[in-house]
């Protein structure tokens, strides 16, 4: 128990601190989930937008091909990226593997999905609503997209910080292609799962605990969010 509670303390002073390791760790943990859940965001949106609006052929089936993918399990999207960025992998000659590019894209693999489907249910919503008077306006259907995704945008940034939510938090995969190179791939989950390997508490702690600031931090946000949603509704 006094081991623990040194470790805590030296924890909270290596945050308090700043501490070099830990800034790395932790500047390129937000470096990787943020520009995967942008570009999960330029993929998702609009993937969701036309899903939510368009009927064609097999909308069914990509609906839930879409929802499937959200549960996506982590590791078998990492060995998938990897065995395409390995030297025997089509995109090897990229040499992707083992850089902070390939855990951005295993990343916007996992979570391009969860942007995609709640979007499309926000959205849906929306056209539900307004479809008779997007119908006497004349719009058309990109300009319906446009003002549902306007319309819609706080609900839409709640998806976006759910999808960084789930990136910021993700282990198994960036740990496949990522390889947890020290100052090189080392993110904050992987680095937590090698301290925690080694017997090493206080970093270990000192960046759970910042993740957990992170996630309570984007749990403030979202409800945040939803109520100046529900402000702008009853306006």
């Amino acid at each position: 128990m006094h081991e623990f509670g040194e470790a805590i303390g030296l924890a909270f002073g290596l945050v308090a601190g700043f501490d070099a390791d830990l800034v790395e760790i932790v500047g390129l943990s937000l470096y990787v989930s943020l520009t995967a859940t942008l570009i999960a965001c330029l993929i998702g949106l609009p993937l969701g937008a036309i899903l939510a609006v368009a009927r064609f052929p097999g909308r069914n089936a990509c609906l839930i091909v879409v929802n499937a993918l959200m549960g996506l399990p982590p590791v078998v999207v990492g060995l998938i990226v990897y065995l395409h960025l390995s030297r025997a992998g089509p995109l090897g000659f990229l040499g992707l593997l083992y850089t902070p590019t390939a855990m951005i894209i295993a990343q916007t693999i996992l979570i391009a999905p969860i942007v995609a489907a709640l979007s499309r249910q926000v959205v849906e919503d929306l056209h539900t609503e307004y479809a008779e008077q997007f119908r006497s306006l004349c719009l058309s259907r990109t300009e319906a997209v446009q003002a549902l995704l306007w319309d819609g945008r706080f609900a839409l940034m709640t998806v976006a910080l759910a999808g960084f939510g789930r990136a910021v938090a993700e282990v198994g995969a960036v740990m496949i292609v990522g390889g947890n190179i020290d100052h090189l791939t080392r993110v904050m989950t992987t680095a937590i799962a090698l301290e925690t390997s080694r017997g090493e508490l206080p970093l270990a702690l000192a960046l759970g605990i910042v993740l957990m600031v992170i996630a309570l931090g984007v749990n403030g946000l979202v409800h945040s969010l939803r109520m100046t949603a529900t402000r702008f509704a009853y306006a």
